[in-house]
């Protein structure tokens, strides 16, 4: 599926493909909540990097985040960039070196109409802001961390795979 996405004023535009554009991924983590998620979590889908194409790449910045180690005061920088735009602040999609072949576009970000998930997957719970009420339909699955299924995984189980 081809899909295009934008910020909010318009500065930035960006097209890449996806073969599983289904929005099924609820992230509850400090840097998703505080950096994309209006309800306290974001939705990231999958897309081939190869095929990403940027228009407006000069207004695009990319913040790394800081990961806190366990059980000290101490942090280290993320090795994953979340671009967003300079010059409106909308979040666009994250890319980590350690999956090249894979950008994870925020699904706010994308313009082209998103196909409805049968299912969510509420991850990264431990983290969940006391204040955001976690909303879980019939079929979701809940995760204090990560779960082992990868969004591949996920549309195949399903047979949702574009």
């Amino acid at each position: 599926m081809q899909l295009e996405g934008s910020c909010h004023c318009g500065a930035v535009s960006f097209s890449l493909t996806s073969a599983h554009p289904y929005p099924y991924q609820r992230c509850y983590c400090s840097i998703c909540r505080k950096t994309q998620g209006g309800g306290g979590y974001s939705i990231n889908i999958a897309g081939e990097s190869s095929s990403l194409k940027v228009r407006g790449r000069k207004h695009i910045a990319i913040y790394h985040a800081r990961l806190k180690e366990e059980g000290t005061k101490r942090a280290h920088r993320s090795t994953a960039e979340r671009h967003f735009c300079s010059l409106c602040s909308s979040g666009l999609w994250l890319f980590s070196p350690e999956w090249p072949e894979l950008i994870h576009p925020f699904a706010s970000a994308i313009d082209t109409p998103l196909p409805v998930p049968p299912e969510h997957t509420h991850l990264l719970l431990d983290s969940r802001a006391p204040w955001v009420e976690v909303e879980v339909r019939p079929g979701d699955k809940q995760f204090d961390v990560y779960p082992e299924e990868s969004i591949a995984q996920w549309h195949e189980r399903l047979g949702l795979s574009c």
